[in-house]
C-alpha cells in the first residue's frame, strides 16, 4: 500500500486516513455487500446481495465520520460478510455461514477446505494484516473501536436498542462510554443486541485484548443511519460518548 495516499487499498481491505494522527483505530469488518466474481453471487438472489445478511448498511458512513472527526485510520473490508465475515475466526462456521438469518448462502454450502482456506487468505488474511499494521503505527497506545449496523427485526422479532455498546473482558471503554449515555438522545443498551455469547467479539479478542488494547464494539440500529443526515447526527452522539471516554481514560484530549 501507497502510504502517501489518503487511501490506501488492496482488492479486500481499504485503510482511509492511515496517517491520522489519534491513537484511536477504528474497524469496520461489515462495510461492503460486494462479492468478488469470482464467488459468482454465492448463488444468491439480488435482494439478497443487497441485504442487512451481507453487510451493516450505514456502518461505513458513520465509521468514516468518526474517523475524521477523531482524525483516526479506518480500517474496512470490501468484501460481503457473507463470503467471509472479518469478524469471526476462520474456524467458526460463521466465517463463510451456510444460512444467514433466513438467507440461505448456496455458495457457502459443502466448502472444501481447500475453498475455505482460499477465502481466508483472499479477505481474512489482508484484513488482519492491515489492523496490526495500523495499530503498530501509532505513536501511542492503540485503542480499538469497531463500528457495526443491526437491523431493527430479527427473525420477527422488533428490537427496541438503537445504540448496543459491547465488549468482552476488557469493559473500560464501554464502561466509560456507558457512563455518558444519559447526554444522549438515543436509547443506549449494554452487549444488545449481541454479546461475546453470540461470537461477536473475535475482533476486540484478537487485536484488543490478546495486545492489553482498550477496546469496545458500536452497534447502531440501521433503520436509524439511512441516510446522510441520518448517519451525520448518529456519529455526533457517538462522538459524545466516545470523546469524554476516551478522555477519562487518559487516551486522548477531547
Amino acid at each position: 500500500m501507497n502510504k502517501a495516499a489518503k487511501t490506501q487499498r488492496t482488492p479486500t481491505v481499504e485503510v482511509f486516513n492511515p496517517e491520522g494522527k489519534s491513537p484511536v483505530v477504528i474497524l469496520c469488518e461489515h462495510a461492503s455487500h460486494a462479492i468478488p466474481e469470482r464467488y459468482n453471487g454465492l448463488g444468491l438472489a439480488e435482494n439478497d446481495r443487497k441485504s442487512h445478511a451481507a453487510w451493516d448498511p450505514g456502518a461505513l458512513p458513520v465509521a468514516q465520520i468518526l474517523s475524521a472527526a477523531l482524525d483516526a485510520p479506518l480500517v474496512a473490508s470490501t468484501v460481503s460478510r457473507l463470503v467471509y465475515d472479518c469478524n469471526r475466526p476462520p474456524e467458526a462456521p460463521s466465517a463463510m455461514p451456510e444460512t444467514s438469518e433466513l438467507i440461505k448462502v448456496p455458495g457457502n454450502r459443502d466448502l472444501t477446505q481447500a475453498q475455505k482456506d482460499e477465502r481466508t487468505q483472499f479477505v481474512y488474511v489482508p484484513f488482519c494484516e492491515a489492523v496490526t499494521q495500523t495499530i503498530a503505527s501509532r505513536e501511542d497506545q492503540a485503542v480499538i473501536v469497531t463500528v457495526h449496523s443491526f437491523t431493527p427485526i430479527y427473525f420477527g422479532n422488533r428490537r427496541t436498542t438503537e445504540i448496543g455498546i459491547l465488549h468482552d473482558s476488557d469493559t473500560r471503554l464501554a464502561d466509560a462510554m456507558i457512563a455518558e449515555a444519559g447526554a444522549i438522545k438515543m436509547k443506549v443498551d449494554r452487549n444488545q443486541p449481541y454479546g461475546p455469547d453470540d461470537g461477536v467479539t473475535h475482533s476486540l479478542r484478537l487485536h484488543g485484548i490478546s495486545n492489553g488494547i482498550a477496546n469496545v464494539m458500536i452497534e447502531v440500529r440501521n433503520d436509524l443511519i439511512d441516510t446522510p443526515d441520518a448517519q451525520r447526527d448518529v456519529a455526533h452522539q457517538l462522538l459524545a460518548l466516545l470523546r469524554p471516554a476516551l478522555a477519562s481514560l487518559e487516551v486522548m484530549n477531547a
